[in-house]
């Protein structure tokens, strides 16, 4: 059983108690079985489920409730926080501070993904436009040197490592020295690992620690093993100063649950969850989110996630946004921009409603963008600008040189079209770049909003899916200064806040 299973019966089990035609102590004790019973398979501690019950019963005193209350609405909304209790630490994760070297350590056992992990923080702390670089002190495991040296250049990262030194304290603080020198705002030290948690690994750990001084030690674990990590992560916590825990290999096993919800009964804040194999696949965690969305209703903080991705940085492209002219230039930065985010998929089940449907065949909306990028790479700077129409001409003569079916040109052709005529009305870019900017969208440009969104993905959406979508944006006051927006302050479900069913 993988989370989305997990997902689908807890909601299972408050869709019955909706349904149910008399609420009472029986329907009640009725859904706590079936929501507990869901929580066991997905391997979380008997002893946290238990807790979560009796807190759940305690508050829930349909004797006591005021009449005219809608008791079903009041259930789920305990539920829904007990849920986020039950995977929040508590405890607020370490920030890097901009204009200084932050270095960041890793430790971890081996075979947890500790060393691509190490590459995705990079990456991700590169997106947002810190200055990264990354040290390899692994100097147990054979091949840990190449494997991230690969990883370094391919996503073009500067890297420290040795293939002759096998000192990882020399290493690691030669590495940690001339990134600092370099001006790296983000230095991240991978550690070596073992099979099993060990003296001589304890001990090297503590000793990279003392030398390069970490301002936070990041401990890296595999959600596999489930429940089972309330004891790894406490030896670690004792061993070393761990600030932070990435949870890695969320996307195909059973106890993802369960290890989550371990690890933040020791109180270490979980800082991200690694959700496939590919460089993109590291989210940002948040419990109110992650609950929302495994009970389908979207994850709208990882939407401004990457929509603050995606927005220009530049003014100059924004101004042009904003004054309504839009050229296949702009079209090609943008595709480029989102195809840094990694699968199109992981953006659509962010949206409420769409989190629980089987995810786009394979990387058909990326191979799509992809396509249309080599087209615009066949355009000249006339054609690019918008200095020169698109001929029929035209159309052979870039569908012979990027190597597409004219038909192909075509719909990129009309696409662009369709894009103008529906930002001439608004909001289309230009409210986008409003938006960007703290502009309020109103009624008319949510309509026009709701109008973007595809046929085949409004119709798995559903009606209900789409008012939470827009009630989203609306709720936030348009997208804000994405620059400088706090991500924190945002709830992680369709209805702002920390509440997905809308009760305060």
């Amino acid at each position: 059983m993988v989370l989305a299973d997990l997902g689908n019966q807890i909601s299972s089990a408050l869709a019955n108690m909706s349904n149910s035609t008399i609420i009472n102590e029986e329907t009640i004790d009725t859904l706590l079985k079936e929501v507990g019973n869901a929580l066991s398979r997905a391997d979380v501690s008997l002893k946290l489920i238990i807790q979560m019950r009796k807190n759940i019963k305690e508050q829930l005193k349909l004797d006591a409730m005021a009449a005219g209350l809608n008791k079903r609405r009041i259930i789920k909304k305990v539920v829904f926080d007990e849920l986020i209790k039950l995977l929040d630490p508590g405890v607020a994760p370490w920030k890097p501070t901009k204009g200084k070297s932050n270095i960041i350590m890793f430790v971890g056992l081996q075979g947890a993904g500790k060393t691509t992990s190490v590459t995705k923080l990079a990456s991700f702390y590169k997106r947002k436009g810190w200055a990264t670089a990354m040290v390899c002190a692994d100097t147990f495991r054979a091949g840990a040197f190449d494997q991230l040296k690969h990883n370094a250049t391919k996503a073009k990262i500067p890297f420290y490592g040795s293939d002759t030194d096998r000192d990882p304290v020399a290493v690691a603080k030669k590495g940690v020295d001339i990134f600092k020198k370099d001006g790296a705002e983000i230095i991240i030290v991978d550690t070596s690992g073992r099979h099993k948690q060990e003296e001589e690994l304890f001990k090297e750990m503590k000793e990279i620690e003392t030398v390069v001084k970490p301002d936070n030690v990041i401990f890296v674990m595999d959600s596999s093993i489930g429940q089972a990590a309330f004891d790894q992560a406490t030896a670690f916590k004792n061993s070393v100063s761990v600030g932070s825990v990435i949870i890695t290999k969320m996307d195909g096993n059973s106890k993802g649950g369960g290890a989550i919800s371990a690890v933040a009964a020791t109180k270490s804040p979980i800082i991200f969850i690694g959700t496939g194999e590919h460089i993109p696949d590291l989210d940002l965690f948040d419990a109110s989110s992650f609950v929302s969305k495994l009970l389908g209703m979207g994850d709208v903080k990882g939407m401004m996630n990457m929509i603050a991705d995606v927005v220009p940085k530049d003014t100059k492209a924004l101004e042009e946004i904003a004054s309504g002219k839009f050229t296949f230039r702009n079209m090609k930065q943008q595709f480029l921009q989102i195809l840094n985010l990694g699968p199109i998929d992981k953006f659509v089940q962010m949206m409420p409603g769409m989190s629980n449907i089987p995810q786009l065949q394979g990387d058909a909306g990326n191979l799509k963008l992809k396509a249309y990028i080599n087209i615009l790479d066949s355009m000249s700077d006339g054609e690019l600008d918008g200095k020169h129409q698109i001929t029929p001409q035209r159309i052979l003569r870039i569908a012979r040189g990027s190597g597409r079916h004219p038909r192909e040109v075509a719909e990129l052709v009309e696409q662009k079209k369709a894009f103008e005529k529906m930002f001439s009305k608004g909001p289309g870019l230009q409210n986008l770049a409003n938006m960007a900017k703290g502009g309020v969208p109103n009624q008319r440009n949510l309509q026009q909003l709701a109008s973007m969104v595809p046929p085949e993905m409004m119709k798995k959406m559903g009606m209900g899916g789409l008012q939470s979508m827009l009630a989203s944006v609306k709720n936030m006051k348009g997208l804000g200064d994405l620059s400088k927006m706090d991500l924190s302050k945002l709830g992680g479900n369709p209805f702002g806040g920390n509440n997905p069913f809308g009760l305060d």
